[in-house]
């Protein structure tokens, strides 16, 4: 009896591991901002272990998330085959779609508009363009979609601007250090998103200068491989993503709560509650998106000399890998 007991225990052991070794593993990536406030969620939840995704995708899909602090960084990952989704910037996606010639990165879905903007620090003595010449901007990385606004804005100004110099320095700088800079008085304006705008203004010292409310800031992108072996499930994450910014945008106060906790959760550090009450209604949560919108983008990144090699987008918002 005490041998067919063991064998039973030895038996369900085994099948226990084969159910948890025949889990999915889904790779997503997103940024600690508000403006990847789906993602924020997303990763939230699976820590608390009840996922939004996870409830959607079913039990046989682990859900893993991966914080980035800016696109280009998360577009490498995607290169790498290293994460399947992503919440990032238009403007790394159009790059990455680029250049790989249209093979690597397909957009799902939009996710968010607004919540950058431009912010200068209160004593840098900027009251018009003008006097940007000689100051230093802080933008999150090269290339990301608030170092191409930063720079399309300038130039279409008549500034002459160069990667590392130019009339304006614009300078490459993670989100989280820019505050210190501000107070310290080591940077003269920083063009980014929320929270850090908010940041920037409420404990910087600064004011917003350009506020973009209407230009997409975030979207969700698949790898195309991913989304050749599994189109299932990267439609079944599209649908979950679409219902969830539907959440968000008729529960205001919750969600804008939830984001918060998450926030701090990932940043291990408070994000007091006037920050977001400052931050949230500059955003707004959108699943929509159209080509025309990401036609314009790559205007602005061709005019500062990105994405010279620009292709056609039709197979990047096909939803077809």
């Amino acid at each position: 009896m005490k041998l067919l007991a063991r064998l039973l225990i030895f038996i369900l052991a085994v099948c226990a591991g084969l159910t948890a070794a025949a889990k999915t593993v889904l790779r997503v990536g997103y940024f600690p901002n508000i403006t990847h406030a789906q993602g924020v969620l997303g990763a939230s939840g699976t820590r608390e272990g009840k996922g939004w995704f996870e409830e959607r995708l079913g039990p046989d899909v682990e859900v893993q998330w991966f914080s980035f602090n800016a696109g280009p960084s998360a577009m490498e990952a995607v290169f790498a085959g290293s994460i399947d989704l992503a919440y990032v910037g238009p403007n790394p996606a159009l790059n990455a779609y680029i250049r790989s010639k249209g093979a690597e990165i397909r957009v799902l879905a939009g996710a968010a508009e607004g919540g950058a903007a431009l912010v200068v620090r209160s004593e840098a003595g900027i009251a018009e363009d003008k006097d940007f010449r000689g100051k230093k901007l802080a933008t999150p990385q090269l290339g990301n979609t608030q170092d191409v606004a930063a720079r399309a804005y300038f130039k279409r100004r008549g500034f002459r601007l160069t990667p590392t110099g130019g009339e304006v320095l614009i300078v490459p700088t993670a989100n989280p250090e820019q505050l210190t800079l501000f107070r310290t008085k080591q940077l003269d304006a920083a063009w980014t998103v929320e929270p850090w705008v908010s940041r920037l203004v409420l404990d910087g010292g600064g004011r917003i200068y350009v506020e973009q409310s209407d230009a997409v800031t975030t979207v969700l992108v698949a790898r195309a491989k991913f989304l050749r072996e599994r189109p299932e499930l990267a439609e079944k994450f599209r649908t979950a993503h679409v219902a969830l910014t539907d959440w968000i945008n008729s529960h205001g106060a919750a969600a804008k709560e939830q984001v918060r906790l998450g926030l701090g959760a990932e940043m291990r550090r408070e994000v007091p509650p006037p920050l977001m009450d400052a931050a949230w209604p500059r955003l707004k949560f959108t699943s929509e998106l159209k080509k025309a919108q990401l036609s314009e983008l790559v205007k602005d990144a061709q005019s500062v000399g990105y994405l010279r090699d620009a292709i056609p987008l039709d197979r990047l918002v096909s939803g077809k890998p």
